[in-house]
């Protein structure tokens, strides 16, 4: 099983030993990162492996792996000499690892680790990318065969953390360490078991005075409680959401909640790709059993898909992947999981009577159209793109503009609902405001189809306005729902409706 690590990069003995303190019971072990000490802590690390009381590996990071040490080498060597010096008989004394780069030879340190029983990590970062033969460099690394080897990397694309599986497949059975640093390779932290790695490092990103993490890292507390790390092993399915960039998704939170509570084998993870011919491959290589899918993909996954539901056909957009033995099915859980949030709230059975706005033209804005049309209502169709708009709504007889004086103008016969579907208004672009031409009169009913932030610009208008407002969580929940009787041919368990 791997084992979860924790960075610790605070300033001082004392700081790391209090965080260790408040994360044990999720850890195996952790690395006491020196290069991060103030200079006078430095000459105390001898004993901290004996206060930690787990085991731990002694770093001393260089600036060009990514760490914080700006010394000269003999400096380093000689501050490691003394964390492995006075080594005790009681190994729970002693640095249990230490981590040594690959370009590192000094036999006199690597000797006075062995004597006392400290096994070496024999290391190599790259910051800039994946290199050009993971396999090759795992299986060169060994000075000698009690060694650990770790190559963590820093892929720029989908396809480089794509080949970091691939190596962990063809060195299955060695002992090694694996790792994609970054915001697109936090699954390898999450699926260090998939990957035979013996760990899978973890840091503090809740204390602000701990640097040094990368984007994408996890904390213990998620790894362990959202992730289930504990309970992932060779049997466990894998489910996923694959979007870009992908960093606001509820979607892990619910899943993952979801299969704790009816004790099933699976885990789902996020899978951010820039490609998704890289990603559709990689499904492949990982055995992925199914995935929902958001933006920007709804619509450029669809030549991937091997058979495809009535409702994606006429939608042109999917969110929901199955794996089966012909290749992969879509479904579209988006229009069922909007209609119902939102037919719920305004406490209506259809649209009838009811004029609507609708702004975007993308997947997103695909299902709201078709439940728009499905449920008796008329609509307005808004886009940046002008061709794009009159193409969603042809199909409806819909109206259709641009997000532009002459559109809002329009929106006066069409304002009894108003529905946002882009991504205007997440994280980065908190500010933005697809439609901030436009004056809420206080009557409207106003949907925002983004959870994150709760309230965007455009619903805080909105609200302050006097209109009634609804966010995207609702919908999320009910489409998740949905997703969920789509991989397990189910209904969403009655006791957890209950628990909500």
């Amino acid at each position: 099983m791997a084992k979860i690590c924790l960075c610790l990069t605070g300033k001082t003995i004392a700081r790391n030993l209090e965080v260790l303190e408040k994360y044990r019971k999720y850890l195996d072990m952790v690395e006491l990162r020196v290069d991060y000490l103030d200079p006078d802590e430095k000459f105390l690390i001898r004993r901290f492996p004996e206060m930690a009381g787990l085991p731990v590996i002694l770093t001393i990071r260089r600036l060009m792996d990514g760490g914080n040490f700006a010394g000269g080498e003999g400096s380093r060597i000689s501050l490691l000499s003394k964390g492995l010096a006075f080594a005790e008989a009681d190994r729970r004394h002693n640095f249990a690892y230490v981590d040594l780069e690959d370009d590192l030879n000094v036999p006199s340190l690597e000797e006075a680790a062995r004597t006392f029983g400290t096994r070496i990590i024999r290391s190599y970062h790259n910051m800039q990318g994946v290199g050009d033969d993971i396999e090759g460099r795992l299986r060169s690394m060994f000075h000698v065969g009690d060694e650990i080897a770790k190559v963590a990397v820093m892929p720029q694309t989908f396809d480089d953390v794509h080949r970091v599986y691939q190596a962990a497949r063809k060195t299955a059975g060695m002992e090694k360490i694996l790792l994609c640093m970054g915001h697109l390779g936090t699954n390898t932290s999450i699926l260090a078991e998939y990957l035979d790695s013996y760990l899978s490092y973890t840091a503090a990103i809740d204390e602000e005075d701990f640097p040094g993490g990368t984007a994408g890292q996890l904390s213990p507390r998620d790894l362990v409680e959202l992730y289930r790390f504990r309970d992932v092993g060779s049997q466990t399915k894998i489910y996923g959401v694959l979007g870009y960039p992908l960093k606001i998704t509820s979607s892990p939170e619910f899943f993952n909640t979801v299969f704790s509570f009816e004790k099933i084998d699976a885990v789902y993870v996020p899978f951010p790709s820039d490609s998704v011919e890289s990603f559709m491959k990689f499904a492949r290589e990982i055995n992925l059993s199914g995935a929902s899918v958001t933006v920007p993909y709804k619509e450029k996954v669809l030549p991937y898909l091997g058979h495809k539901t009535a409702e994606v056909e006429s939608l042109g957009a999917c969110n929901t992947l199955i794996a089966d033995s012909q290749g992969w099915s879509g479904i579209n859980t988006d229009t069922r999981g909007f209609s119902d949030s939102l037919l719920q709230f305004i406490g209506a059975r259809d649209f009838r009577k009811k004029r609507i706005t609708i702004v975007g033209a993308g997947g997103a804005a695909k299902a709201v159209a078709a439940e728009v049309f499905r449920l008796k209502g008329k609509a307005l169709v808004l886009n940046r793109t002008l061709i794009r708009a009159r193409e969603l709504a042809a199909p409806y007889r819909f109206a259709w503009g641009g997000l532009d004086g002459l559109g809002v103008e329009l929106m006066n016969g069409f304002n009894d609902i108003i529905i946002q579907t882009t991504s205007v208004g997440m994280a980065p672009d908190l500010e933005g405001d697809p439609l901030d031409l436009y004056s809420f009169k206080g009557t409207e009913v106003v949907m925002d189809l983004i959870y994150k932030p709760e309230r965007t610009r455009f619903l805080t208008r909105a609200a302050a306005a006097g209109c009634r407002i609804l966010n995207g969580h609702d919908m999320l929940m009910r489409q998740a729902k949905y997703q969920y009787s789509c991989f397990f041919g189910k209904e969403y368990p009655s006791k957890l409706v209950s628990r909500e």
